[in-house]
């Protein structure tokens, strides 16, 4: 069994790291905000996990530093930005593993930092949402040199159902970024696709059913339609977080110069979502948009 440091216990993060704890796994604990790790952590810590003060606490003496947070600043702060950063105290030989959604240039020069101090790094972002972290089914994406990541495979089987090594570092998150692209459109498809058909006067119920069995059935089309038609928009994944995600694939479409056109439609449908204030409901609320 191996000491593991995982830092950021949101709602996927605090599921993700209760599997370890059930593996045998030794946990060291850390999240950034002081409201979850004070209410969150402490089921965790009933468990056998370490808590600790700062990710230099956490990352000493451990084998991985698992980080699973929201953005590159964010996954740079925790790892080598700050004092309190991961890199003052993490062993040499210690492997990074990053479930965090970030732009792969970002990814790359985080892993050439730590790589300085000895420290490799695997960007290993998620697919599945809470539902899949909960019940240890996430579809895992990772980037990193073939010796780290069949190490890595070995820790995070524990809650991935299934682990598919893209290539090199970065490579993982371009996967990730691919899988929000053709998800986030597909989201966007549904919606349009139920507001053509409410304003011709359809049965949406009846729509849904008839389309899902046809060639536009998809798993977005399963979990979305149901939500839309009964105007269920609580949130299963927060439409900001794909929204995050997406304004993160626009801007590196825009420096390498491809023409995205569905994707910049759907950006802004999503920055419409926002302005709404509907970030914390789900990604079906595009539907509402278009109403709007």
């Amino acid at each position: 069994m191996s000491t593991i440091a995982f830092i950021g216990l949101g709602n996927m993060g605090r599921p993700m790291a209760g599997f370890l704890l059930k593996a045998g796994h030794q946990l060291r604990i850390y999240a950034r905000r002081p409201e979850v790790f004070q209410q969150e952590a402490k089921s965790l810590v009933d468990a056998g996990a370490v808590a600790c003060a700062s990710p230099a606490e956490a990352a000493q003496g451990a084998d991985y530093i698992i980080t699973n947070v929201m953005g590159p600043h964010d996954v740079a702060q925790v790892l080598h930005l700050t004092p309190e950063s991961v890199i003052h105290t993490a062993k040499p030989g210690a492997i990074c593993i990053d479930h965090s959604t970030i732009d792969p240039q970002s990814t790359k020069d985080i892993a050439a930092v730590m790589a300085g101090k000895g420290i490799s790094f695997v960007d290993a972002p998620v697919s599945g949402g809470v539902k899949a972290a909960t019940e240890g089914t996430l579809v895992m994406m990772l980037g990193g040199a073939d010796a780290e990541v069949a190490k890595v495979k070995e820790v995070v089987k524990n809650y991935a159902k299934t682990m598919t090594h893209i290539g090199g570092v970065g490579h993982g998150q371009v996967a990730k970024l691919c899988n929000q692209i053709a998800q986030v459109i597909n989201i966007q498809g549904v919606a349009e696709s139920l507001r053509f058909a409410t304003v011709n006067g359809a049965d949406l119920q009846k729509v849904f059913e008839a389309i899902s069995g046809g060639m536009a059935g998809s798993r977005m089309l399963d979990l979305m339609g149901p939500k839309m038609v009964a105007r269920d928009f609580k949130a299963g994944i927060e439409a900001r977080l794909h929204a995050k995600d997406f304004f993160l694939v626009k801007d590196v479409a825009k420096e390498s110069g491809i023409d995205m056109p569905a994707l910049q439609t759907v950006a802004s449908q999503l920055e419409m979502l926002m302005e709404s204030g509907w970030g914390h409901d789900d990604t079906s609320s595009l539907l509402r948009v278009l109403e709007a």
